[in-house]
């Protein structure tokens, strides 16, 4: 197997003693949530360090005479060899797999991402889906769970932002320097750096193979930068979400086609394969393609045995967020890759991501090709879980909605990375420091058992630190936009660090709709400015650089701070990033929510407020609609959609005026005799003790684990055994079923009382099919928000007289009119998973 370069090979002063050691610390991202090393960093450099809070920087940038300065002293290299021990120790040691599936199938999964946010030191992402995929990958490494990363390495990332005096927002892109960043290039045994060539039109491209460690969980990337490429292939991997159809489709081939190749060349053999959202489906393709040459089967036979290995998680809310190409432009860059390397016509390709097979007008979805190539479905919240079986219901028509193949596992954040340094010792004494490391059913209890005095003091103390850090960012974003030192000393002194203080920050798009809080600008100042019980606000965001929409709602936060007279209450701050999201989340009161419903699929930022004892104020949807209880928080919106109604605007705006002015404000400000405000603290401990574990990473991490990785792996080897046999087998079935099932028929069906319980007697014309290859039920629709009822008939006899001919027999429940049933016939194969792999249907009415 490959493996990462030296650190002796990244441009280091090598002679120094123990450097190396310094090294391994600084390159393994773990430091983004164990802060036990900071203290080193901030040795060697404090002003750097409190720039960056980026190790790696820190290491390169500092002289060899300051490392052999402060090596010298024998407690900092105590320190250091430590901490490299308790590294080491803890990456063998059992976690919470090992002890709780010492015999599981699962050796491996790959987990492939568009980005991924572990760190500012590694700005490889962009918002939401990167969030999941970081911490998801830091909560493998807390549990064990045998996880590898798949990813790019763009050279600008997203873009940083920059607001002018008059409100416009400005995009910046700066280079990512691969020195600079704490990633090592793979390395083949020779010592050659270990590249991948992809076949494009024309000229070929090759891939540079990089490595991340994030704890024990290795995430590798793929850049196109290679100077051996032609010149518009080195800008492939350039941007990440930049550029036209083009561009994003050779990006999805790089991820999908050539990660699943990175994989193989490392002699990784994952069971699993995690798509995290639709970018990489092309790695559903390219993992058939190495089982065809493993095995010599035909495409089919390759998917049919490699996709129960697959899972899809699908992040997308409409049905316009979908990454589509026109069936040309997949022709073009997929048609010799489609004949040559899976052996079928490029018709047959484009046929995978089409609701229609046979429209050949029809663009290529990659969500359809993902569905259509892996074993698992999932959204990620409950109601996404709902949105998502109707956004892919025209994939399995004459399925009822709530059958169609479509799972959740809710997002959750990994804790230690958004938890402040007085949260982390608040649930150190109430939990324990191991609290996120194994399951967490006892941590509800124990932070109970917190004093309202001490919750409180927490509390103040991370509004007061957020304060002090918002002044220092306005007073530097100020100078940068040319303002006057005045202007920079005023912002110095803004806020009250007593005042109830509320925070928003999100993508500054329509459907996220950041300006609710504006409907009515008068309302929201005398709110802010109440003489008694004031309230003030840090903003946050950015908007595409293509979304002048967005760029608008930001120039309407900036016109309501410059003109009418909410400087005082209220901050916006430029560049939101993960350093500021962390300062945001770990202190705010209370965090705000609009979205328009149904458009947020999970939200995570709301989440990452409990472990810091921040309230939610959101509209229920994504996660808060699964979370919301009166006792933990406030939420707006009727749980229904509304469109984008503006009426409906108007009605919550109001709605959110009234829930500030009623409830939010005056339980901060009504406090007993101790000066502590007893309605907060109960709603805080209960926000805290309920909902910080269940929406954790750990928590979700575990659930896909136990609920998808396990599953998907015992029947990925099943099928792949034996060459195949299962997936051959499997193939022979559905083309059986495709051959005969036109020609089912129903035919007499009675219904009589037996016992007080009515009782169905069906005939059914099998047109030759073997019974066990079919399941007959009856089918009712679920009533009060119930599951649909499915009951299976026993066959009984076949029908004299009649070829084929069969007689099935059940009973149903008298508390249900026996006019609620269906009789219906679906296919039934060993390991099938039906609707998704054989979506035939047959009802009796």
């Amino acid at each position: 197997m490959r493996k990462g370069t030296s650190v002796r090979d990244r441009f280091l002063p090598a002679d120094e003693e123990g450097f190396d050691s310094l090294a391994e610390l600084a390159l393994d991202l773990r430091w983004s949530w164990n802060h036990a090393a900071d203290a080193l960093w901030k040795q060697l450099d404090p002003d750097l360090w409190e720039r960056t809070h980026h190790p790696w920087v820190v290491l390169q940038t500092v002289s060899r005479g300051q490392i052999r300065r402060v090596s010298a002293d024998p407690s900092f290299r105590k320190k250091v060899d430590a901490l490299v021990r308790s590294r080491r120790q803890g990456a063998g040691a059992p976690a919470w797999f090992q002890k709780g599936h010492p015999r599981a199938p699962l050796t491996c999964v790959a987990y492939f991402s568009m980005e991924f946010m572990l760190s500012e030191a590694l700005p490889i992402y962009s918002g939401g889906l990167g969030n999941v995929a970081g911490d998801q990958l830091k909560a493998a490494s807390d549990l064990g769970v045998p996880v590898v990363g798949v990813g790019l390495l763009y050279q600008q990332g997203y873009f940083r932002q920059v607001i002018g005096r008059d409100g416009s927002q400005q995009a910046f892109f700066p280079y990512n320097d691969p020195g600079q960043l704490p990633i090592t290039p793979l390395r083949e045994p020779n010592g050659e750096w270990l590249r991948l060539k992809l076949d494009l039109p024309g000229d070929p491209v090759w891939l540079r193979a990089w490595q991340v460690q994030v704890g024990r969980v290795k995430l590798y990337l793929l850049d196109s930068n290679d100077p051996a490429n032609f010149p518009a292939h080195r800008g492939i991997t350039g941007e990440l979400y930049g550029g036209g159809p083009e561009l994003r489709l050779k990006q999805e081939m790089v991820l999908g086609i050539g990660g699943w190749r990175l994989l193989a060349a490392l002699g990784l053999r994952p069971e699993v394969c995690h798509l995290n959202e639709g970018h990489a489906a092309f790695a559903v393709l390219e993992r058939a393609a190495i089982f065809m040459e493993e095995t010599g089967q035909s495409f089919q036979v390759a998917l049919a045995a490699t996709r129960a290995g697959n899972l899809f998680t699908t992040h997308t809310a409409v049905d316009a967020g979908f990454d589509r190409f026109t069936p040309a432009l997949v022709e073009q860059y997929l048609g010799e890759y489609a004949q040559k390397r899976l052996g079928i016509a490029p018709s047959d390709l484009l046929s995978l991501g089409r609701r229609n097979p046979n429209d050949a007008s029809e663009p290529f979805n990659m969500a359809y090709l993902a569905v259509r190539g892996s074993g698992r479905v999932n959204g990620v919240s409950r109601l996404h879980g709902r949105v998502s079986r109707r956004l892919f219901r025209s994939l399995f028509p004459r399925w009822p909605e709530e059958e169609v193949p479509v799972g959740s596992v809710t997002n959750g954040i990994h804790v230690p990375s958004w938890d402040s340094a007085s949260a982390d010792d608040l649930w150190t004494e109430a939990c324990g420091k191991e609290r996120w490391r194994g399951t967490t059913e006892a941590l509800e209890h124990e932070i109970r058992r917190l004093s309202d005095a001490a919750l409180w003091r927490f509390r103040s103390e991370a509004r007061r630190s957020l304060i002090d850090d918002a002044r220092k960012r306005l007073s530097q974003q100020l100078a940068a936009s040319g303002a006057s030192s005045e202007e920079m000393d005023d912002a110095k002194h803004l806020f009250d660090p007593t005042t109830l203080t509320l925070g928003f920050a999100r993508r500054f798009t329509a459907y996220k709709r950041p300006n609710l809080l504006l409907h009515d600008p008068a309302r929201l100042l005398s709110l802010l400015n109440h003489p008694q019980r004031p309230a003030q606000i840090i903003i946050a965001g950015k908007a595409h650089p293509a979304d002048q929409a967005g760029q608008d709602l930001i120039r309407a936060w900036t016109r309501f701070i410059r003109d009418l007279g909410a400087r005082a209450r209220v901050i916006f701050l430029a560049d939101d990033d993960m350093l500021l999201t962390e300062r945001l989340v770990q202190g705010v009161d209370v965090w705000i929510n609009t979205p328009r419903r149904p458009w947020e699929a999970s939200g995570t930022s709301g989440m990452k407020v409990l472990v810091n004892g921040g309230l939610n104020l959101s509209e229920l949807d994504g996660w808060w609609a699964e979370a919301y209880t009166p006792e933990v928080g406030w939420a707006l919106g009727d749980g229904r959609e509304h469109g984008d109604d503006p009426a409906w605007d108007a009605a919550e705006a109001a709605a959110l005026y009234d829930l500030l002015e009623r409830e939010v404000i005056p339980a901060f400000y009504t406090r007993d005799e101790q000066g502590i405000p007893p309605a907060w603290i109960a709603r805080m401990r209960e926000s805290m003790a309920r909902l910080t574990p269940r929406f954790s990473a750990n928590r979700a991490v575990r659930e896909y684990t136990e609920q998808y990785y396990l599953p998907a792996a015992a029947a990925y080897r099943q099928r792949a055994a034996n060459g195949g046999a299962v997936g051959r087998q499997i193939v022979q079935w559905r083309q059986m079923l495709e051959k005969k099932w036109e020609s089912l028929r129903f035919g007499e069906v009675k219904i009589k009382t037996d016992g007080g319980y009515p009782l169905f007697q069906v005939q059914i014309d099998l047109a030759g099919l073997d019974p066990t290859a079919v399941r007959v039920e009856l089918y009712a629709d679920g009533v009060d928000g119930a599951p649909p009822e499915r009951l299976e008939m026993r066959r009984i006899r076949r029908r004299s007289g009649a070829a084929g001919g069969s007689v099935y027999r059940a009973s149903v429940p008298a508390t249900r009119p026996a006019s609620d049933y269906t009789p219906r016939v679906i296919p039934r194969g060993p390991g099938v998973a039906v609707p998704l792999e054989a979506s035939s249907i047959l009802w009796q009415r």
